[in-house]
């Protein structure tokens, strides 16, 4: 049996999207993570680009297990509290797999973007081949463990035509695989779109 090293055990135990979403934010900036869940994102923002961290939560579950952490974190829904924060705060705000949960997407991306330099977002790829397949031969959408969520309770963002509507420029564009590979970066969007799994954008005001 090989050994495990310990980059690739400490790799193992971390979600694939946020090894990518940390790989986009410059040490030492000022993040804001919003919907930070437990703060498994914002502890290794912390650790591996010594970020100065904030994160707005909306179940107090999440806010308690952060807090634990020893995270700066607040109650907060996305939808309706990113109005009181000033405009470039912070370097970086992040919306990891929260996008397609929240009630006015263009609204919270044009805040992101108002209240940060840049906005980081990833999400599950609704146009994933195994999805068009489910769809196609069951004639409804998969609850998996990226979407975890029935076709009614999550509705289909088509993002890359919502960047264009906020007038928002797109940096980096990064699909990943069922494994958590990067699928090849000279692949055309089709491509991506149907391969990839979860999705991760790095933006920017034009």
């Amino acid at each position: 049996m090989s050994a495990v090293l310990p980059a690739q055990a400490d790799a193992a135990t971390k979600r694939v999207d946020h090894l990518t979403v940390a790989d986009m934010v410059e040490p030492g900036s000022r993040v804001l993570d919003v919907g930070c869940g437990d703060g498994a994102l914002l502890q290794l923002l912390a650790e591996r680009r010594n970020v100065d961290g904030r994160g707005i939560e909306l179940s107090q579950a999440g806010v308690n297990e952060c807090v634990a952490r020893g995270l700066s974190v607040i109650q907060g829904d996305a939808d309706t509290d990113l109005v009181a924060y000033p405009d470039d705060v912070f370097d970086y705000v992040i919306l990891s797999q929260t996008l397609q949960a929240t009630v006015a997407p263009r609204t919270v991306l044009e805040h992101m973007l108002r209240i940060g330099r840049r906005a980081i977002v990833s999400f599950p790829n609704f146009g994933h081949w195994r999805i068009r397949a489910h769809l196609a031969f069951r004639g409804r959408m998969p609850v998996t463990e990226a979407l975890a969520s029935a076709w009614y309770d999550t509705p289909n963002i088509h993002f890359v035509n919502l960047v264009e509507v906020i007038n928002a420029r797109m940096e980096t564009a990064v699909a990943l695989d069922q494994a958590g590979r990067p699928v090849r970066v000279n692949a055309p969007w089709w491509f991506w779109n149907i391969f990839g799994e979860q999705a991760v954008f790095l933006l920017r005001r034009k």
